[in-house]
């Protein structure tokens, strides 16, 4: 089956930085694909590529098996996008945004009100239609933005960082719509995040560092990779425990975000054996199966950090 997005070894530069180099990608029809990594990985300039709205420098990119350089017309027709920046007019209604949406994509009549009806549907803001926009939370904004994207019934949906200012109730809200919306329509997405969440909730989760694409597999297997347990320590004096659990296991251990970061190696009741020798020095230890994060962390040898992107 030929994918309904794929790049070939593609690159971007500014100037003498590159923003991407190399990278190679193909998403299935129906699915949902996250782009993870820190801001300057390369997730924002890899959307602008698909979008149309940026040339590569090297390399091909197609959507709809369309190339986006070549034929960014018909690439644009398969495409609803959704950019970081809100694109709403906060004293027009959704109604509103929506019938001038459409009009902008030639729609109109009797087909622009049954489109814009049935997006409203598909993103659960039917019963704001008539409310200003700028009366809605950051969440209902954000699923008019998505709405708007569906009226020329697009065959990818591509979302950059569709959960930015949300709070997680509104993230966990957003991902069930969008979810629904696969669901229901079989509308590819493709999605740019740097949140955890986000990325869980995909098929498969391609990992972009410093331009280039570091691994592209499922989220299940991706944790796999780390092969051992993560165990978080909390206590008073972080960078204690963690020479501590040097000095007696020889674990890395790292202090993150205030709490003691220990990668525990697969063995029999080594987080037990964790979990006695900081008792009475460490107010808390949890132990779990390896994050994304910690994924990025083992591929990359960085956090899910970084500047911002251009």
């Amino acid at each position: 089956m030929i994918p309904i997005v794929e790049t070939e070894e593609l690159g971007r530069n500014f100037g003498p930085r590159a923003a991407l180099s190399g990278v190679n990608l193909a998403v299935r029809e129906g699915e949902m694909f996250g782009l993870l990594g820190p801001n300057g990985g390369g997730k924002t300039t890899l959307f602008r590529i698909l979008s149309t709205l940026l040339a590569p420098t090297a390399g091909r990119a197609r959507v709809g098996g369309h190339d986006v350089v070549r034929e960014p017309m018909e690439v644009r027709h398969h495409l609803g996008v959704v950019f970081q920046s809100p694109a709403l007019d906060p004293q027009l209604t959704v109604a509103e945004n929506l019938r001038c949406a459409g009009r902008l994509y030639g729609l109109h009549g009797a087909d622009l009100a049954e489109r814009a009806r049935a997006a409203a549907d598909a993103l659960g803001v039917s019963d704001r239609r008539e409310d200003r926009v700028h009366t809605l939370s950051g969440g209902l904004q954000r699923r008019v933005e998505i709405a708007k994207s569906l009226l020329p019934r697009p065959r990818v949906l591509l979302l950059d960082e569709p959960s930015t200012g949300l709070d997680p109730a509104a993230r966990a809200g957003l991902r069930a719509v969008l979810a629904g919306l696969r669901r229901e329509s079989g509308v590819t997405i493709v999605l740019t995040t740097h949140l955890l969440d986000e990325a869980e909730a995909c098929d498969r989760v391609a990992i972009l560092h410093r331009g280039r694409l570091v691994a592209c597999e499922s989220p299940g297997a991706l944790r796999d990779r780390v092969g051992r347990e993560v165990a978080v320590v909390a206590g008073r004096d972080p960078a204690a425990l963690a020479a501590r659990v040097r000095d007696s296991f020889g674990w890395p251990a790292a202090v993150r975000d205030g709490k003691v970061r220990v990668e525990v190696p697969a063995g029999p009741d080594h987080a037990g054996r964790l979990v006695a020798a900081l008792a009475g020095a460490a107010d808390a230890v949890t132990v779990g199966r390896p994050t994304l994060e910690d994924v990025f962390l083992e591929l990359t040898g960085e956090p899910l950090r970084g500047e911002d992107e251009r």
